[in-house]
């Protein structure tokens, strides 16, 4: 697995390029998948999130997180075989939204931008949470993801 880490909104936060590398690497042995990706992981300001959700969901807000899944299929797409690495996506995260949320839900900055790591690194996997059983399979894994790597308020 590769992780490229693109934090253009403060140094302090450079830390997270190896949290997340950890977290990707647990999650993935605990759901049995194959490491052979790449991923990009972006933290952005609250009007680059904006911007993003603006332009390629249509909704006119700032968000959390946002994840582009790369590999989902596409009808007539040619599938590369052989072994090579993929890239899985990108995710980018809010980090201004991540301390709003961490003050609204009373616990850490660090425990919301890793919650939002794995909660968009899910969505990549083919996770989703769109209908309540889904939601449910979701959200189990990734509270066990962050309570298996010590990750709590």
């Amino acid at each position: 697995m590769e992780l490229l880490f693109v934090n253009d909104y403060d140094e302090t936060l450079q830390d997270y390029e190896k949290i997340f590398e950890d977290l990707a690497t647990h999650a993935i042995q605990k759901l049995h998948r194959d490491d052979r990706f790449s991923l990009e992981v972006n933290f952005v300001d609250e009007k680059t999130i904006h911007e993003i959700n603006r332009q390629y969901r249509k909704i006119d807000r700032p968000t959390d997180v946002i994840s582009f899944a790369f590999l989902d299929e596409v009808e007539n797409e040619i599938k590369i075989q052989g072994d090579v690495m993929l890239m899985l996506g990108e995710i980018f995260i809010s980090v201004d939204q991540a301390k709003q949320q961490a003050k609204e839900y009373q616990h850490s900055l660090h425990r919301e931008l890793c919650f939002l790591f794995v909660h968009g690194f899910l969505h990549l996997l083919g996770y989703d949470h769109q209908k309540e059983d889904e939601e449910k399979v979701m959200f189990q894994i990734q509270e066990e993801i962050l309570q298996e790597k010590g990750i709590t308020k």
